[in-house]
C-alpha cells in the first residue's frame, strides 16, 4: 500500500544513526521501565524492543547512578539513546558525557539560564541533539520561571491549554536559538487527544523542527491504543510527525507493535505482515474468526516472516471477498465449506475450509 500523504518539511536531526525529520521515514521509539541504574535489566528490556523494531530508546535518569550506568548500556545495544532529563541540570551533562545520542529537556522544570547553556555547549561538542519536550502536566513550571518572564516580558499567559503547551515550547526553542543552538527536535504531549492534536498542529505551522508525537498518560493498553491511533495517526494524516512514541501503562512492547501498526495503517511504513480480514455478519459462510486468529498465531512464531512485507486478505463472502484477495499478495474469499485462494490478484484454486490455514501459511511463507 502506498501512500499519498504530503509530509510537512522540516530540517533533519541524527540521533545516533537515526535521522529525524528531513523527509526520513517517522521512526517508533520506547520508553524503558526499568531502573535505568540497573544495567542487566535495562539492557535486557532494550534488547527485546530492538527485536520488536524499536529504533530509539528513551531512559529516564532521575539521580546520578542512572547517569553513570548510560555509557554501560551503551555499549550493550545496538539502537540510540535518549536521556530523558527532569529538575536537574547536571544529570543532563553527565549524561552527555556518559555518551548518549541526544537529550530530553522538559521547559516546565529546567529552566536556569546558566545550566541550559552548558546543556548547550555540551551537546554542540557532542554533535547530538536536544529535545524540548512539554508535557501538559508541567508546563505550569514554565511560565512562573524568571526565565521566561525574561525572554517574554509582559506577555501574558495563554487561558487554553494547547496554547499554552505550543507558546511554552516556541519560547523555549527560541531561547535555544538565541544561544546559537537549532539541533533541536519539538515535543507537545498533552493526555487529552484533542489538546495534542491541537498544539502540535499550532507548532507545525510556526517552525521547521521535528516533531516526535504522542498522546502522554493514555492509559492501559485499550485507551492508549485508541487516543494514539487517533492523535498520533490524526497527525500524521496532516503530514504531521517525524518520530512517534505510543505511550502505554505497561510493559513498553506494546509500544512498539501498536507504533508501526499505525504506520502501517497510513502507509508510511512498511513493517510486516498485514492481515485484511472481514468482520463477519450473516452473510459469512465459514469460520473467519478462527481462521485469521490462527493463521496470526502461526505466522507471529514465525522468525523469518518478522519482517516480511506482504498483505493476507482472509474474507468469508462473495460480496467483498474477491476484490479484496486481489488486492493483496496472497488471499481467501471463502464459501460454504470452502475458500478460493487468490495469489497476486489471480484466482489460483479451491480450499476445502479444513486446510484453509495450512494452505495460507505454506503459501505466505513462500513468498
Amino acid at each position: 500500500m502506498e501512500t499519498s500523504i504530503k509530509r510537512r518539511k522540516t530540517r533533519s536531526v541524527h540521533i545516533g544513526k537515526v535521522k529525524v525529520g528531513g523527509g526520513a521515514s517517522v521512526s517508533v521509539q520506547s520508553m524503558t521501565k526499568t531502573d535505568s541504574a540497573d544495567v542487566s535489566a535495562t539492557v535486557r528490556q532494550i534488547k527485546e524492543l530492538e527485536e520488536l523494531g524499536c529504533e530509539i530508546i528513551r531512559l529516564a535518569i532521575p539521580n546520578h547512578q542512572s547517569a553513570l550506568a548510560l555509557a554501560q548500556i551503551k555499549k550493550k545495544i545496538r539502537i540510540p539513546i535518549e536521556a530523558d532529563i527532569h529538575f536537574n541540570p547536571k544529570l543532563a551533562l553527565e549524561s552527555i558525557r556518559q555518551g548518549v545520542d541526544s537529550v530530553r529537556l522538559n521547559p516546565g522544570n529546567i529552566t536556569d539560564p546558566d545550566a541550559i547553556a552548558a546543556i548547550v555547549k555540551a551537546a554542540r561538542r557532542a554533535g547530538i541533539p536536544i529535545r524540548v519536550g512539554l508535557n501538559s502536566g508541567s508546563v505550569k513550571g514554565w511560565f512562573k520561571s524568571a526565565l521566561r518572564s525574561k525572554i517574554a516580558p509582559g506577555k501574558s499567559i495563554p487561558k487554553n491549554n494547547w496554547q499554552s503547551i505550543s507558546e511554552a515550547a516556541l519560547e523555549y526553542a527560541k531561547y535555544l536559538q538565541s544561544l546559537h543552538f537549532n539541533d533541536m527536535m519539538i515535543s507537545l504531549k498533552a493526555s487529552d487527544v484533542v489538546t495534542t492534536v491541537n498544539a502540535y498542529r499550532y507548532v507545525a505551522g510556526k517552525c521547521d523542527y521535528p516533531l516526535h508525537l504522542g498522546v502522554t498518560a493514555s492509559g492501559t493498553i485499550e485507551d492508549a491504543t485508541i487516543k494514539s491511533a487517533i492523535g498520533i495517526g490524526g497527525l500524521l494524516l496532516d503530514g504531521i510527525g517525524d518520530t512517534l512514541r505510543v505511550s502505554i501503562t505497561g510493559p513498553p512492547h506494546d509500544e512498539v507493535k501498536i507504533g508501526y501498526k499505525i504506520l502501517q495503517s497510513l502507509g508510511l511504513r512498511k513493517t510486516g505482515l498485514e492481515i485484511i480480514s472481514c468482520p463477519t455478519c450473516g452473510r459469512c459462510e465459514m469460520d473467519i474468526v478462527r481462521i485469521a486468529e490462527k493463521v496470526k498465531s502461526l505466522l507471529g512464531n514465525t522468525p523469518a516472516l518478522k519482517r516480511k512485507d506482504a498483505r493476507v486478505a482472509i474474507m468469508g463472502c462473495v460480496v467483498n471477498g474477491p476484490g479484496e484477495a486481489e488486492e493483496c499478495d496472497i488471499g481467501i474469499a471463502g464459501g460454504d465449506g470452502f475458500g478460493f485462494l487468490f495469489k497476486n490478484g489471480k484466482r489460483i484454486r479451491k480450499i476445502p475450509e479444513s486446510k484453509i490455514v495450512a494452505e495460507l501459511v505454506k503459501e505466505i511463507k513462500a513468498l
